[in-house]
C-alpha cells in the first residue's frame, strides 16, 4: 500500500568493521571485491551500490541492524575495491548477477534478502528475475529501469530543472552538444590522454553529483580532495554502461516482476528525484500491489537524505519480523 514516510527519526546504525574480506576468484580478468560484517549466524542481506561505477563503504554497512544481519558487500566489476579498477571489458549486467550468484554460493548461503538503490534497484530486481528462489525479500530506492525515456530524461531533459548545471555538463569541451553528449564523454574518457580522460570524468560524474538531493550541498568539495583514478574508473563504467542501455531490457523486467509478487517488497521514492523520477517507481509498484511503496515528501534521490535513510532502515528494521 503507498504511503509516506514517517517522522525523521531512524538513523543509521553505529559504524563496524568486517570480519571477512575477500575476493571471487579471478573470472574473465576480473576479481570481485566481497566483505561481510554484522553478525555471521545472522540472516543474509546483500547490498547492491548504485552508478554504474559507483562502490561500497563502511557506510553502507549502517543501514542494518549489525546484531540480526549478517551484511554483505560487494564492489561490482571495475568498482570501487574490484580489479582491475575501471575495466570495461567482460562487464554487463548478466556478469554481475553471475557474480551475485557465485558470492551466495561461495558463502553458502540459501537465501537472503536484497537491498539496493538507483542502479542497484536495477541489478536486484534483474538478478531476483532470474533467481527468485534465492530472494527472501527487496527493500529498493530511487527506481531505474534503463528505459530510452528515462536515460533521455537524466541526460538532457532534467535540463528543465538544471539549466545551470546542465549547461555546465555540455560546456565541458566545445565538441559536446546535447545529441552527441554520451558518444563524446565516452570519447574524452576512455580515450588515450589521461588528463583530458581525469578532468571529464569529474566533470561527468559532478553533474550527477549535483542534482542528488532536493537541497543542493552548499560545498562541493575542494579539488584537492578529489580521487581521480576512482573518478576515472566511475565514468568509465557509467558511460559503458549507458551506451548499452545498461545491458537490460526495462520493460521485460516490469512484464516479469509479477514473479516476485508474494515476496516482501519495499520500495522507497523520494518524490523530487531528478535522477530516477517516480513515475518508474510507481509503474513498479503497480505490478506488485502488495508492496510497501514509500513515497518520501522531501527528498529527492540521495539515500542519505533525512526521511529517505529513516524510510530504508525502517524497512530493514520491519524484514527483521519476517
Amino acid at each position: 500500500m503507498p504511503s509516506t514516510s514517517q517522522h525523521h527519526s531512524l538513523e543509521l546504525f553505529p559504524e563496524i568493521d568486517s570480519f571477512n574480506n575477500f575476493y571471487l576468484p579471478k573470472k574473465d580478468m576480473h576479481e570481485v571485491y566481497v566483505e561481510e560484517s554484522g553478525n555471521p549466524e545472522g540472516v543474509p542481506i546483500i547490498f547492491m551500490h548504485g552508478g554504474p561505477g559507483g562502490g561500497c563503504g563502511a557506510k553502507q554497512r549502517r543501514f542494518f541492524d549489525p546484531n540480526y544481519y549478517r551484511i554483505i558487500l560487494f564492489d561490482q566489476r571495475g568498482c570501487g575495491k574490484s580489479k582491475p579498477l575501471g575495466e570495461i571489458q567482460n562487464n554487463t549486467t548478466s556478469d554481475l548477477i553471475n557474480d551475485m550468484e557465485l558470492i551466495r554460493q561461495h558463502l553458502k548461503i540459501e537465501d537472503w534478502f536484497l537491498f539496493g538503490g538507483s542502479w542497484g534497484s536495477t541489478l536486484a530486481l534483474a538478478y531476483a528475475i532470474k533467481f527468485p528462489k534465492t530472494v527472501k525479500g527487496l527493500i529498493l530506492r530511487g527506481i531505474f529501469l534503463s528505459r530510452p525515456h528515462e536515460l533521455e530524461w537524466f541526460l538532457n531533459d532534467v535540463d528543465q530543472f538544471f539549466p545551470d548545471l546542465h549547461y555546465n555538463l555540455l560546456s565541458h569541451d566545445s565538441t559536446i552538444n546535447k545529441k552527441n553528449l554520451v558518444s563524446q564523454y565516452s570519447k574524452l574518457v576512455l580515450g588515450d590522454d589521461q588528463e583530458v580522460a581525469k578532468k571529464a570524468a569529474v566533470s561527468w560524474n559532478q553533474f550527477e553529483g549535483s542534482i542528488l538531493k532536493l537541497m543542493p550541498p552548499e560545498n562541493a568539495e575542494p579539488p584537492e580532495s578529489i580521487n581521480f583514478d576512482f573518478e576515472l574508473a566511475r565514468a568509465k563504467v557509467q558511460l559503458h554502461y549507458i551506451q548499452n542501455q545498461c545491458f537490460v531490457e526495462g520493460e521485460e523486467i516490469l512484464n516479469k516482476v509479477s514473479i516476485l509478487k508474494d515476496k516482501p517488497v519495499v520500495i522507497v521514492q523520494g518524490r523530487y528525484d531528478m535522477v530516477c523520477p517516480p513515475k518508474t517507481a510507481y509503474e513498479l509498484m503497480k505490478k506488485l500491489p502488495s508492496c510497501n511503496f514509500v513515497m518520501v515528501p522531501d527528498a529527492g534521490h540521495s539515500a542519505s537524505e533525512p526521511a529517505t535513510l529513516s524510510a530504508l532502515i525502517g524497512a530493514t528494521e520491519k524484514f527483521k519480523s519476517l
